[in-house]
């Protein structure tokens, strides 16, 4: 644990903690909101073992996400696990190179990750809202979906880390044509294994806070488990509508805090 964490931005991660998951857990994306503020929590933390302690969190949270989603969700549990392979072994890959990123460089990259998300979102109305179609998914998208969500998407979890749930859920839903409570599902299942590549990465290199992140961990796995109930209770517009207030609130809030550093 951080010697010079105070008793009130503790709790006040525990709230992100818990947040996030729901956001994870819901549409993808926790990070957005985790990442910003262990980085304003832990301000005389290297950014490497903020990104680590971020990852030891996230892991809990969208496992339990995963688990529920599997039992309830009609997923394609088989084309899942061949993207979480890539996955793992792309993360691991972002993770490697992650101990040279400057926690000053991450808000704009986190911004532009959020412009982009909400761009692509606003721009396509009726994206992820029809019903999935039948009939077994083609090699060639499969293939597809392995090189940008697992490979792709999996690079980019271990190296920043944010926003890969609504990737995944936004490159699923394009390139398997699922909807957005399926590509919700799937995706939890590959954030999984992006986690776990991530954090082994991390592990090794001994960048991890374990007691703050196994503390954090509790919080986001509440999290987790209800917004994976509730994705799948109240449908894909619910998923969409809470994606686009998640990216407008936090575009406006990094933007706020990037005027604030000027």
């Amino acid at each position: 644990m951080p010697p010079d964490i105070s008793l009130f931005a503790l709790t006040l991660l525990c709230l992100a903690a818990l947040a996030a998951g729901w956001i994870d857990a819901v549409v993808g994306g926790g990070g957005l909101l985790l990442l910003p503020a262990l980085l304003l929590g832990l301000p005389h933390t290297p950014a490497a073992y903020v990104l680590a302690t971020n990852k030891s969190t996230a892991i809990v949270g969208t496992t339990a996400a995963a688990i529920t989603y599997v039992r309830k969700a009609p997923i394609d549990v088989r084309t899942a696990l061949r993207i979480g392979l890539a996955a793992i072994a792309g993360s691991l890959g972002g993770a490697f190179f992650a101990a040279g990123i400057n926690s000053e460089v991450l808000r704009p990259l986190i911004m532009a990750v959020l412009l982009a998300v909400l761009a692509f979102i606003l721009f396509r109305p009726a994206f992820g809202t029809a019903p999935a179609p039948s009939g077994p998914v083609s090699r060639k998208r499969v293939l597809a979906a392995v090189l940008i969500a697992g490979l792709g998407i999996g690079f980019y979890d271990g190296l920043i880390g944010p926003g890969t749930g609504a990737f995944l859920v936004i490159a699923l839903a394009a390139v398997l044509h699922m909807d957005l409570v399926t590509s919700s599902a799937t995706a939890k299942v590959v954030n999984v294994c992006t986690n776990v590549g991530a954090l082994t990465m991390f592990a090794i290199q001994g960048t991890v806070l374990w007691q703050l992140g196994a503390l954090l961990a509790l919080f986001n796995l509440v999290g987790g488990m209800v917004g994976a109930r509730m994705a799948l209770k109240r449908g894909a517009g619910f998923v969409r509508g809470v994606l686009v207030v998640v990216v407008v609130a936090l575009l406006c809030k990094m933007a706020y805090d990037q005027w604030l550093a000027v």
